[in-house]
Order: structure tokens, then sequence, then C-alpha cells
């Protein structure tokens, strides 16, 4: 069974570029992941497609109506059962690569992109089950967070990659940064590659690379480290 990720947009255009190439077009020609892109203004209330209005109590901003966000998702409820409905804020949980890890495992993912203020606080109160953040800034909608959290859940599925392993050596798989890596030649303009890495020694070559992803990771992100 393959897994679904249904995206609720203003802008289903903007998704073009990053879901068209690399990892995720691969896993959607593998039939690995099925990612629909709806228009929420598709379920607007008016002929005109509206579907943002001035927020009461005054202030400066639209914010997107409740009647268009339920009907989109109500009527995609009717056909499955959501794992998680995802709505991308900036006063989420921070995405990290433990959540990325358990998103993967689910089997249907919704997930709304807010733009202009946000959306009514009732559909957050009634429908959202998840409130995700890529970081402690403000995009102008959460088209490009949403691209974001997917790619980075696709590529774990199983299948995606050629090689099953390489996720799973990836930065933060275990609360620690990549080690540094090397490719042919293995000298240039007097940079060497550690002899180590061509030693064929397995057992070596893999302390080598913890050790120096220790040390990375105690130099750039210590807080990952959680030392006493």
């Amino acid at each position: 069974m393959n897994m679904q990720i249904d995206i609720l947009t203003l802008f289903p255009e903007m998704f073009e570029g990053p879901f068209k190439h690399s990892i995720i077009k691969r896993a959607k020609e593998k039939n690995l992941v099925d990612i629909q892109l709806i228009n929420i203004r598709d379920f607007a209330i008016d002929k005109h497609r509206r579907v943002d209005d001035y927020q009461y109590g005054g202030g400066s901003g639209m914010v997107m109506m409740i009647e268009p966000i339920a009907r989109c998702i109500d009527s995609l409820r009717e056909k499955k059962t959501y794992d998680e409905i995802i709505y991308m804020s900036p006063d989420g949980q921070l995405l990290d690569q433990k959540l990325s890890n358990k998103l993967s495992t689910f089997n249907n993912i919704l997930i709304l992109c807010g733009h202009y203020k946000g959306i009514d606080e009732r559909i957050r109160e009634q429908y959202i089950t998840q409130e995700i953040s890529i970081g402690d800034y403000v995009l102008s909608g959460g088209e490009l967070a949403a691209a974001v959290v997917t790619d980075s859940i696709v590529r774990l599925i199983p299948g995606v990659l050629n090689d099953e392993t390489s996720a799973l050596s990836d930065s933060f798989q275990d609360d620690l940064l990549s080690p540094p890596a090397y490719t042919r030649p293995s000298e240039f303009q007097g940079l060497k590659v550690p002899p180590v890495l061509l030693s064929g020694n397995d057992k070596e070559i893999e302390k080598w690379r913890l050790e120096k992803a220790f040390e990375r990771t105690k130099e750039r992100r210590p807080d990952l480290l959680n030392e006493e």
C-alpha cells in the first residue's frame, strides 16, 4: 500500500517544481507515494471563489474562511481516514528527524497550507491533529513549508532511495550530524582523502565516521548531544 499525501492549498502551482524532480519524482514513478494537490478555491462558497475575509475585532490582514476549508476536508474524509491532519504553522511543533520518521510510517496524511493572516481558529480546533513549523520565522504561506515536510517524509519510504541504508546515515538520525564525505580523486591540489577511508577496513572506517560525526556535532550543534 503506497502512501497518500493530500495537500490543501490556494496555490497548487507552487509545488510543480519540487514535486517533478529528484526523489519525490522517483517515488511517484515507483507508485510508492501519491501526492494530490487540492485547490481550496474549488470549495469556495460563491462564484468569485473567495476564500478569505476580514477578521472579527479588526486588525490588518485577511483570514482564510472556515467554510471552504471545512468543506474541502469533509469531502476528503468521506473517502478516506487520515492518520494525521497537519497545519503548517510558525507556532507548531518544530520539524525534526524524529517527527519525519514518525510521519513516514503513516498511510494517509493531509497537509493544510495557510495564507494571509492564517486560518479561522475553529479549523485548528475541530480538524487539525498536528501543527508543524519548519523554523522560527514567518513565510508568506504554508506551501514552501509543506514541500519541505513532504520531501523529508517521502525519502524515508522504503524503496524510494536506491540505497536503503542511505537515509539511516543522514544527519540527525542518531542525534548526530553526518561525518565528512569524500569521493574521487583521492588527492586534489594537495588535499588528500583521510587514509582510513582508502584502507578497506570496514570496522575502522565505521569507527572513524562515528568519531567525526561526534566531533562535528559537538562543534556545530552541541545542543543535540544533551550532555550534562
